[in-house]
């Protein structure tokens, strides 16, 4: 190994970027975040993807509606459907 590495243009962050995908924080309720973990270990997936995959259908019902916003109201209710139906 090298005693010195110059990391004066290195960046910070994912190295692999993530086209049309956008990295956010949210806060989730304990309950539903233990549900999708467990769901996504269950079955061989992350988290996340199953979420995303549940808001995608969410969405994707509510497209065929009015526009109407989705509220954090709104993504809990579904949530908890969802959890509840399961």
């Amino acid at each position: 190994m090298r005693k010195e590495y110059d990391f004066s243009k290195g960046k910070r962050g994912a190295v692999i970027p993530s086209p049309g995908k956008t990295r956010i924080t949210i806060m989730l309720d304990d309950e539903i975040l233990e549900f999708f973990r467990t769901k996504a270990e269950a079955n061989g997936t992350g988290y996340q993807t199953l979420i995303n995959a549940e808001l995608r259908a969410v969405v994707g019902k509510l497209a065929g509606k009015e526009s109407e916003p989705l509220t954090v109201e709104r993504l809990r209710q579904v949530l908890r459907e969802e959890l509840h139906a399961a």
